[in-house]
């Protein structure tokens, strides 16, 4: 076992949209999301919407006492734009504020540390209206956001996050068109993606004007392994590596973007201007890490942009999403990530799995055992990534919750507590109970 740091930070992660229902409570605007989920021609699985989702904006309480039971020790949970600013700007919903501020004072005054990301995909649909992140406006208008949140919880909040897994946003968004705002266009990711990294450059440069704690980027990162020594799936893994993992982390930590970025996306890649790649690149206190599965890959002309197609790995434990487990990747991962970039500060700021929930037990447990193993990997990976030296400070589990999972709707559940969406009863998974004694134990693995 290897041995955590003392002041190695536990914790759990949710999202507003995922979670929070009432999305247009107390004078909220509406986001890219809930107009999503209401398109007939886009939809959710099952016409799922986040109207109720967790019930959490009116629970809210009672999350924060089922954290306290669980010993978390910090909460990452992300703030809704449209319930500050309903227009994207200007105007302040104080309801809004308020909402977000009643929780932070919660948590705190049960000894859980808020994790607060200004953004996990819900851009306000006024916003969306005005060209959403096509919009080079759209980097004031993020700092101009952020500021209003600075202003208020700074101090009570020492960790924020800008901008969660700009990858998805940019290659869901407006690239697949499979998530908010629902795009299909080449033309449109690479835009995308570089407002979304000069968003997240202003967004620094305000919270190093007044701010006085820590702030950092989450990206998504699944290691690419080549399928075989084939000098074409290892440029096929470098093109998926690239368009994946340092397509935002080369910008954020180097100033410059992946030369492979260019070769694929073709006449629709416009080179960054020298300021726009220095805006990007701002001084992080930390970078989010969320793993979950990795890609082995080969070469493939047909595959799009990347010409990098997937091989599956049939004697692999996969989850109900279709995602690999492979614990030895997230090692792998953030020891890369050190290799690359140097020793920034790290938190695993989302890990978890969907798996089947078997029904209730006749005491009313309910056994997930392939999510437990998952976690005593995965957990046991992440110290095995500080035995080698990686500067990792906290773990984040995805999710605390049972939630709307975006396209894939409430079908999939990543929670270790499970939900039932009729009641919006809660109950602890046997998952909940095991990362509870992680968490007393400091990362000692319990036996079972």
């Amino acid at each position: 076992m290897t041995r955590f740091p003392d002041d190695f930070l536990w914790g759990a992660a949710t999202a507003a949209y995922q979670i929070e229902g009432s999305p247009l409570a107390d004078g909220a605007g509406a986001s890219i999301w809930r107009r999503f989920s209401h398109d007939p021609r886009l939809m959710i699985a099952k016409g799922d919407t986040g109207e109720v989702a967790c019930d959490h904006y009116r629970r809210w309480h009672d999350d924060v006492a089922l954290m306290k039971t669980l010993g978390l020790q910090a909460y990452r949970f992300s703030i809704a734009w449209g319930r500050v600013l309903p227009e994207g700007t200007g105007r302040i919903n104080q309801a809004g504020l308020d909402f977000y501020e009643r929780l932070v004072d919660e948590l705190l005054a049960n000894g859980i540390q808020p994790l607060v990301t200004l953004y996990h995909w819900d851009l306000p649909a006024a916003l969306d209206d005005r060209g959403g992140w096509l919009n080079r406006d759209s980097a004031d208008w993020f700092a101009d956001y952020a500021r209003v949140l600075f202003d208020r919880l700074d101090g009570r909040v020492t960790r924020w996050v800008t901008i969660n897994e700009p990858w998805v946003v940019a290659d869901g968004g407006y690239l697949n068109g499979v998530l908010a705002p629902g795009h299909r266009n080449m033309f449109e990711a690479p835009i995308v993606s570089r407002n979304l990294m000069r968003a997240h450059g202003r967004a620094v440069q305000a919270y190093r004007a007044g701010g006085a704690h820590e702030i950092g980027l989450v990206v998504n990162i699944e290691p690419k392994q080549a399928a075989s020594d084939s000098a074409a799936d290892h440029a096929a893994q470098r093109r998926a590596e690239a368009y994946m993992n340092r397509q935002y982390l080369d910008p954020a930590l180097c100033g410059r973007t992946p030369p492979e970025l260019a070769e694929m996306y073709g006449e629709a890649w416009q080179d960054w201007s020298p300021d726009d790649l220095a805006l990007a690149r701002q001084r992080l206190d930390f970078l989010g890490v969320n793993y979950y599965t990795r890609s082995v890959v080969r070469a493939d002309d047909a595959a799009f942009l990347t010409r990098a197609a997937p091989v599956p790995q049939p004697r692999s434990t996969h989850m109900t999403t279709g995602w690999e487990v492979s614990p030895q990747a997230l090692t792998d991962m953030l020891v890369w990530v050190r290799a690359e970039y140097g020793d920034i500060p790290l938190y695993v700021t989302e890990n978890g799995a969907a798996f089947y929930d078997p029904p209730r037990a006749m005491n009313g447990a309910i056994d997930d055992p392939l999510r437990v193993d998952y976690l005593r990997t995965h957990i046991a990976a992440v110290g095995e990534a500080i035995a080698r030296g990686v500067d990792v400070r906290g773990y984040m589990l995805w999710s605390l919750l049972d939630n709307l999972e975006w396209t894939l709707g409430y079908a999939q559940r990543f929670g270790i507590v499970h939900v039932d969406f009729e009641t919006q009863a809660r109950t602890l998974k046997n998952s909940a109970h095991f990362y509870r004694d992680v968490i007393a134990g400091n990362g000692a693995l319990p036996n079972g």
